[in-house]
């Protein structure tokens, strides 16, 4: 089996994600797009990563500000205030697990790593949304998720106009990722953005050509889990999206995904088996 020899390095230990991995998604906002994945309680976070970690991620990533479509703006004060106590227990009760952090705002990256050592730093903006973002993750020496998107959460949806979708989304990688190898980066995982400044056709156009993006030569972070380019085209809702979900991400593996970011460990680890065994066939 052909497999690019990709790890990361975590606080010392090498996360080897030659073979996919599963990324867990723990919500703590109260309008995340998909209802059963808000957590009301720190003890419902609690039984959230627990259950992640038994089926087999081994990524947490923990957000704390919903970047759906036309999501509430929150300050930075509200988005440290939320994420406290739940990073305060899952440290206390997952010392060994590695936690991601979904956010665009460099001021909340350092103070979730200074003060409860995450491990990842999740940004949604590729770094367009805070110019100290780089910088700051650099300092840190932490590995970095670089997604692409245009605009912000409250107007992405206006901003769908490419002149090539793939040589515009490479170009991004391409400046952005030689930025961050410059300023001391180590550790860099691409996210190409589904659902983020780019349409149904375009999303599916994406996945379709997302190989092109090995040419980066970084790994890839696929994040499709119960999304309206799948629930709308189904003309059914997010909680009905899991069936959808399995079957883009298994053509998110084919086309080049190491990580794969959901809501759904359990399935995420069977697609990933059934990819596995498949590829030792070639």
């Amino acid at each position: 089996m052909d497999l690019t020899p990709f790890q990361l390095n975590i606080n010392g230990k090498l996360l080897d994600i030659s073979t996919p991995v599963v990324m867990a998604i723990v919500n703590i906002t109260p309008d995340s797009f998909y209802s059963a994945s808000r957590l009301h309680s720190v003890k419902d976070v609690l039984k959230s990563v627990e259950n992640a970690l038994i089926e087999g991620a081994s990524i947490i990533d923990v957000g704390a500000y919903s970047t759906r479509p036309s999501a509430n703006h929150i300050s930075v004060a509200d988005e440290i205030e939320r994420l406290k106590k739940p990073l305060n227990a899952i440290k206390q009760h997952f010392p060994h697990a590695i936690i991601s952090l979904d956010t665009y705002r460099s001021e909340v990256a350092r103070w979730a790593v200074e003060n409860y050592e995450v491990n990842i730093i999740n940004d949604v903006s590729g770094g367009t949304l805070d110019d100290f973002m780089f910088e700051t993750v650099a300092d840190l020496q932490v590995p970095y998720i670089l997604m692409h998107m245009r605009g912000t959460p409250q107007t992405m949806q206006s901003m769908t106009d490419y002149e090539n979708l793939m040589s515009d989304i490479l170009r991004f990688f391409e400046q952005r990722t030689t930025q961050l190898v410059h300023l001391g980066v180590k550790d860099i995982v691409i996210d190409p953005g589904f659902g983020f400044a780019k349409t149904m056709e375009q999303n599916y156009e994406l996945l379709a050509k997302m190989s092109y993006l090995k040419e980066i030569g970084f790994p890839i972070l696929a994040g499709l889990s119960r999304k309206s380019m799948i629930y709308k085209f189904l003309e059914n809702t997010p909680e009905e999206a899991l069936n959808g979900t399995t079957a883009l991400n298994m053509l998110a593996l084919l086309n080049g995904a190491n990580i794969l970011r959901v809501h759904d460990v359990k399935p995420a680890m069977e697609t990933i088996k059934l990819y596995s065994l498949y590829k030792q066939q070639l």
